[in-house]
């Protein structure tokens, strides 16, 4: 008819799902990488805490990791 046979529709057919499936794939891994890139910036940002500045010694510490600088009234 068109100088297809029906072998070669078969082969066309099979190449356009399979590139149509690797296109899904390499999607979906990529949606994976930026979903692991964010999670892993927001988990450096929340490990870095807050800083605050000490009223006795005038330096900045981690509010959370604070520790005694030994001077007298020092609030950790």
């Amino acid at each position: 008819m068109f100088g297809f046979g029906f072998g070669k529709l078969i082969i066309l057919v099979a190449v356009v799902v399979g590139v149509w499936y690797g296109f899904k794939l390499v999607s979906r891994l990529e949606r994976e990488r930026k979903r692991r890139v964010k999670e892993q910036r927001k988990q450096s940002a929340d490990s870095m805490g807050n800083m605050e500045k000490c009223p006795v010694c005038d330096t900045y510490v981690v509010a959370a990791a604070a520790q005694d600088c030994g001077r007298d009234g020092c609030p950790y």
